[in-house]
């Protein structure tokens, strides 16, 4: 089974035509290390000193990138990640320092 990682942009909400196809992976877990690191990228470049997690959380949904994985198993078989609610988790863990 495949699983790929595609990214909708938040500044584009539910806009498909914005979508782009970040790569395929062989195991969930790399698929989501591949998200994972999409997030950070986003929040490391948009974090400015004295920022608070929830100013930067508010930067990320709305302009910052959202992927999500999609496998080729039965009924797509999703991969649960959540890129908002692991980019909250990791905005209050830039913001504290």
């Amino acid at each position: 089974m495949a699983y790929q990682v595609l990214i909708d942009d938040n500044f584009h909400y539910q806009d498909e035509s914005e979508r782009v196809k970040h790569g395929v992976f062989a195991t969930p877990e790399e698929a989501v290390m591949a998200c994972q690191s999409i997030v950070d990228g986003y929040l490391t470049d948009a974090f400015k000193p004295g920022m608070t997690a929830d100013d930067l959380f508010q930067s990320y949904t709305a302009f910052g990138e959202d992927p999500f994985i999609v496998s080729d198993g039965p009924e797509g078989a999703p991969v649960k990640f959540s890129a908002w609610d692991y980019a909250r988790q990791r905005c209050a863990e830039i913001a504290a320092g």
